[in-house]
């Protein structure tokens, strides 16, 4: 076997290369020899009982001699072989009970494998017994042998195609050799039975998708990774070369930086709502010298992100305060091809806001989205159910466009939540009289019209003052603001007050549309 041999990585290559060879020079020998010692019609005529190399042989009896020794050797093989391939993918956990056929006997024999493959060979037979011979079965197993050479093609074709490094085959060949190997498996499938062709590449997928389920974990790589990788490479190139559209194509991308896990651990519920399912969480871990251990679980936050279908990642940054980490991470970020879009803060005290207005001011200029989260204290998020998002008045010409102001990410953020919630959005406006209130109910439902707003979307117009107003509205679960470009903190603490819910400080970063 090639697992005992004392160097199979240069005796399997010669051994293989030498036995193609030879069979070569074997069958084209016998070819010639045939066409000249039978006549075509001979050679068409299929018949069990009449093998025209025995007939036309000085002596019969050694042809079918070495066709018994030719069955008699490859059954001998696959005896030995099956049950080792069979242990070998159950000692990597690819088959179900993989432990079970894993297990050896005292001498090194696979007898739990070679008891499955006997069992297996055993059903194939009879099947063949009564459903016509093995020739209704050869066909399909020639499509497995197909398949893997195709694959093994389509492998050699996909590593010399993406030109990495850790490719370095000892016997290069050229790119055609396996394209033109790919295509010729593809091609002999069909010619020997399409029906059957279908069934082992339905069979193969079957396969491949059992195994991503598994989620196994090969120490040596596969070449999925870098496949995509040299895709998203080769797509951001082409990319960087088109005009800007991000409206088109915005989806949440939210950089959350906290100095503690247990910030990360309380925002997970409302974060996994306004990312999923197409959106990304980037946690940014910044800590002070000594104080490392405080982001360090934010690995697991970000797996648990990761399992419930989110893309994240975690990030620590040493940084001498809270402002100036978060300044430079976006700096940072602002150059990357796929940069967060949103920052998104926690509004715990006070004292935190008079940071907040710096922070606010220094990454202005980067472009990014801020949805600024003050929790009430008590009832959190409450039933997330209703959401409510106030619109300021929008005269003297009330009209809609690709750019709202300050309103297109709150509409978004809403439009996000009420999905995974699978709540209702409120839009709300506070006017000062009945003529403003008319023009304010028609564009708040030409947004829900143009913004694609869910169906049961409703409006609210009250004729008050903004505070007033805020106390007229029916509660919610959450309020959405618009954050005003000069930072208030006053602002925030009266709203939060006065709404006695959650609320979510939103400001644009200007490269989203909720007309788009």
């Amino acid at each position: 076997m090639s697992g005992d041999l004392k160097d199979p990585r240069k005796s399997i290559p010669i051994g293989t290369m030498s036995a193609i060879g030879l069979t070569m020079v074997i069958y084209l020998l016998l070819a010639i020899w045939l066409s000249r010692v039978a006549t075509v019609d001979e050679l068409l005529n299929i018949d069990p009982g009449n093998i025209v190399m025995a007939d036309k042989a000085a002596w019969s009896w050694a042809v079918v001699a070495g066709l018994l020794g030719a069955t008699f050797s490859s059954a001998l093989a696959s005896m030995v072989a099956a049950p080792r391939v069979m242990q070998a993918l159950g000692q990597h956990q690819i088959l179900p009970s993989s432990d079970f056929v894993a297990e050896e006997s005292v001498t090194g024999e696979p007898r739990h494998a070679l008891l499955v493959t006997s069992v297996i060979v055993l059903a194939t037979l009879l099947f063949a017994f009564f459903g016509g011979g093995l020739n209704a079965i050869a066909p399909l197993i020639t499509m497995f042998f197909l398949l893997t050479y195709g694959t093994l093609n389509a492998v050699v074709l996909i590593e010399q195609t993406l030109g990495m490094v850790s490719f370095r085959p000892t016997l290069p060949i050229p790119r055609w050799v396996p394209l033109v190997g790919l295509l010729s498996c593809l091609f002999v499938m069909t010619l020997v039975n399409p029906v059957f062709s279908l069934i082992a590449i339905i069979f193969t997928l079957a396969i491949y998708a059992y195994l991503l389920r598994k989620k196994l974990r090969a120490p040596w790589g596969d070449v999925r990774s870098g496949l995509f990788m040299s895709l998203a490479e080769w797509a951001g190139e082409r990319v960087s070369r088109l005009p800007g559209a991000p409206e088109r194509t915005w989806s949440p991308s939210v950089l959350a930086p906290v100095m503690n896990a247990e910030t990360m651990n309380g925002s997970y519920r409302f974060l996994r709502s306004i990312v999923s399912p197409q959106g990304s969480v980037r946690a940014l871990g910044l800590y002070q010298t000594g104080h490392r251990e405080s982001v360090e679980k934010l690995d697991l936050i970000t797996q648990a992100f990761i399992a419930d279908g989110v893309y994240a990642r975690t990030t620590l940054l040493k940084v001498s305060d809270f402002e100036s980490g978060v300044s430079t991470a976006i700096e940072v970020l602002a150059s990357v091809f796929f940069r967060p879009n949103i920052l998104f803060l926690p509004l715990f005290a006070n004292e935190q806001q008079v940071d907040l207005e710096n922070l606010l001011n220094e990454i202005a200029p980067f472009k990014i989205g801020v949805a600024l989260l003050a929790r009430h204290p008590v009832i959190d998020l409450g039933r997330e159910q209703l959401i409510n998002v106030w619109v300021r008045e929008q005269g003297p010409d009330w009209k809609l466009g690709m750019r709202l102001s300050n309103l297109d990410l709150s509409v978004l953020l809403a439009y996000q939540l009420a999905r995974n919630w699978r709540g209702r959005i409120n839009l709300c406006m506070s006017v000062t009289d009945l003529e403003t209130a008319i023009k304010a109910r028609a564009y708040l439902n030409e947004l829900i019209d143009l913004a694609r707003l869910p169906a049961k979307t409703q409006v609210h117009v009250i004729e008050a003052p903004f505070y007033e107003a805020l106390r007229q509205m029916p509660g919610a679960d959450i309020n959405f603001f618009g954050l005003p470009n000069d930072f208030d903190p006053v602002f925030l603490n009266e709203v939060i007050e006065i709404v006695g819910a959650s609320c979510l400080f939103v400001r644009d970063s200007g490269d989203e549309s909720a007309l788009a």
